[in-house]
């Protein structure tokens, strides 16, 4: 946690403390108090200070993980089973405890713990601002090693999926289609050990890589042909030869927290000429876009270089067609840290970016007819301008 930068940010809000009031789940909870608890707990932020309220059960485990500068109990202030009115007190006596008699909240924060404390004299306002999100936005060495850390096991997740579906066989070139289980395999279709290759079968493999690496994901993008042209497709069913496939890898670290994110296109046999022009100008806009990483651009910066290669190639984008349904059809990137899309914005009126700011660069062209191709690196601003933070090739791998 940055607590300058922490401090920086909460030191003029029009109240006496600002509270969280959720579990691990959220970022700002993580971020505020360091601490993995599975269930709500309260954070407060007052006087340069951060104090937590949890229950017994996680009281232990809080003092020894929480980067917090206080851990009390619930029954420190009442019953540790308590109802809601007793929570309510609770919670208001916890505060005033903190000399806080007014507390500043997230808009997504609790409407019953507001109303509680409101109901107890408490006044409570409501962050607009999102202040913690601007302070996580840039992030220390720490939070970039965290990050680069779990980058390196994206990239042998990567690995292991471009091995699994460059090395396929393909049904009619390598392998006759009666000699296939159930002989019912259509021409085109990859296979491994016998069986089709299955974007199930890619995303199993890549999450079977990033736990060997101490990293998990709920889901992945592994889409080929018709559905890489939705760009959060996951994907479905067996893969094809000659089409593009798009794989999406975005884990989180199991002792971090803190996420990755990386995208590359493939294609087994011969991709039309269509595809191999839009992976040529995708890597173009990719190239482009990093060019325009630099403390002082804005994200809007940075999205408009990657634009302009696409305008000036012909293809539609959301700032020459709001309404287009192929093209591309998406924002430049997005920051990255304890969620995987945080701040900053690489699109229309995204602001400007600073030393620190973790970013996803992330260029692609979406069509139905043809399928979609995304390319996608992740890069830290630096003071003269930026750190690639993936190392990992840019191939079509069409063979």
């Amino acid at each position: 946690m940055n607590r300058t930068r922490l401090d920086d940010h909460l030191a003029d809000l029009d109240a006496d403390g600002f509270l969280l009031d959720a579990s691990q789940e959220d970022a700002n909870q993580l971020y505020l108090s360091g601490f993995t608890g599975p269930d709500p707990f309260l954070t407060l932020y007052a006087d340069g200070e951060v104090h937590l309220l949890v229950s017994g059960l996680e009281y232990g485990r809080a003092t020894r993980e929480a980067t917090a500068d206080t851990v009390e109990r619930h029954v420190d202030y009442g019953s540790e089973y308590a109802g809601r009115e007793e929570r309510g007190d609770m919670y208001a006596a916890f505060l005033r405890d903190k000399g806080v008699e007014s507390v500043s909240m997230p808009q997504r924060g609790p409407v019953g713990t507001a109303d509680a404390l409101r109901e107890r004299g408490v006044a409570v306002e409501v962050d607009r601002d999102d202040r913690l999100q601007a302070v996580r936005a840039s992030k220390t060495d720490d939070e970039i090693d965290a990050i680069r850390e779990a980058q390196r096991a994206n990239e042998a997740a990567m690995r292991a999926a471009e091995d699994l579906i460059t090395s396929a066989d393909v049904v009619g070139a390598d392998v006759d289609a009666a000699a296939v289980d159930g002989g019912d395999a259509e021409t085109g279709t990859l296979l491994c050990d016998g069986e089709p290759l299955t974007s199930e079968r890619v995303a199993e493999e890549i999450e079977v890589t990033l736990l060997r690496h101490g990293c998990a994901l709920d889901e992945t993008i592994v889409a080929g042909g018709a559905q890489a042209a939705d760009p959060h497709d996951r994907g479905s069913g067996p893969l094809r030869a000659d089409e593009a496939i798009i794989v999406d890898i975005f884990p989180r670290s199991k002792a971090t927290k803190y996420n990755a994110d990386m995208t590359r296109t493939f294609c087994v046999g011969e991709p039309s000429e269509t595809l191999r022009e839009w992976y040529d100008l995708t890597e173009r806009a990719l190239d482009a876009a990093l060019d325009a990483v630099e403390p002082g651009a804005t994200g809007e910066d940075v999205h408009a270089a990657a634009c302009e290669v696409y305008e000036e190639a012909g293809e539609p984008t959301f700032r020459t067609d709001p309404d287009t349904e192929t093209g591309f059809i998406h924002s430049t990137g997005h920051g990255i840290g304890l969620d995987v899309h945080e701040s900053p914005r690489l699109a229309n009126g995204g602001g400007e970016l600073e030393p620190g700011h973790v970013i996803t660069v992330e260029p692609g062209l979406y069509d139905p007819d043809v399928g979609g191709v995304r390319i996608e690196d992740l890069v830290v601003v630096t003071e003269g301008g930026y750190e690639n933070l993936t190392d990992y090739p840019v191939r079509f791998a069409a063979e």
